[in-house]
């Protein structure tokens, strides 16, 4: 088993070493799909620990022999994106665990983030006025910072962007699930197609259009259109996702399958 631990987060040596064996039955689940986000309270730290599922054997060489886990890159980008002065929730350790030489579990532990907002506020797909638009303007500046800086969060859906509002018109943006990120260049129409996954009415991209273009020295119109165009192509991706999945489930119906 290999651990890797914030030397600022020492203090916690004894708590992260018995996390593979008491994860299943301690600790709140806040989270559980393919992988399961819990919150535990070690001496009134509320720490997030998040257990990766077990990959298929072909991603099980991959990470053992070619590839950075998911824990380790979740890691090891939080401590690169605050060095940058961005936001992430402090990460304290990753654990990997193997057998028969190959990674089976891995952990991702982090303080938790005070933070309770996210971008599901915009999801109800209303016309933005008052504080959502506001909260619209500053996330297409601090998206625009981002990318300006090489950052590029390949996940960036609503829930994956947490904020909190300081003051009258400032507005603070964490990123989490960040494992997927890379820091490279970011051209003109990725940035643009990097907002599809975000759900919302046409004014929240026309709003973060505006204001990332002027951000990143773009035209505003081609950068509007760019935005609106992806959005539009990843809508009749997800359609047709759903479709497909609706057309599986009723063969296996019909097969008795389910």
């Amino acid at each position: 088993m290999k651990i890797v631990i914030n030397p600022e987060f020492l203090p916690y040596k004894t708590f992260i070493e018995s996390l593979p064996s008491i994860f299943e039955q301690e600790g709140t689940s806040i989270y559980k799909a393919r992988n399961e986000i819990k919150i535990f309270d070690v001496n009134g730290t509320i720490l997030n620990v998040k257990s990766y599922k077990v990959p298929i054997l072909i991603n099980r060489i991959a990470y053992t022999f070619f590839r950075p886990t998911k824990a380790r890159r979740a890691y090891e980008y939080a401590l690169r994106l605050i060095s940058m002065g961005f936001l992430s929730p402090t990460p304290i350790a990753y654990i990997e665990e193997k057998k028969g030489g190959l990674l089976t579990h891995s952990y991702f532990i982090s303080l938790h983030t005070p933070m309770q907002g996210n971008l599901r506020v915009f999801n109800d797909c209303l016309p933005l006025e008052g504080e959502k638009e506001k909260l619209a303007i500053a996330f297409g500046k601090f998206s625009a910072e981002l990318h300006n800086k090489k950052v590029f969060h390949k996940d960036y859906s609503p829930g994956n962007v947490l904020w909190e509002k300081i003051g009258d018109d400032c507005y603070l943006f964490s990123l989490i699930d960040i494992n997927r990120m890379q820091f490279r260049e970011v051209g003109k129409e990725e940035g643009c197609e990097n907002f599809c996954r975000m759900w919302a009415h046409d004014d929240f991209f026309r709003i973060v259009a505006k204001m990332y273009a002027e951000g990143r020295g773009y035209d505003v119109e081609e950068c509007t259109n760019l935005f609106l165009r992806y959005k539009q192509k990843d809508r009749i991706h997800r359609k047709r996702r759903e479709n497909r999945k609706a057309k599986i489930q009723e063969w296996k119906r019909k097969l008795g399958l389910n």
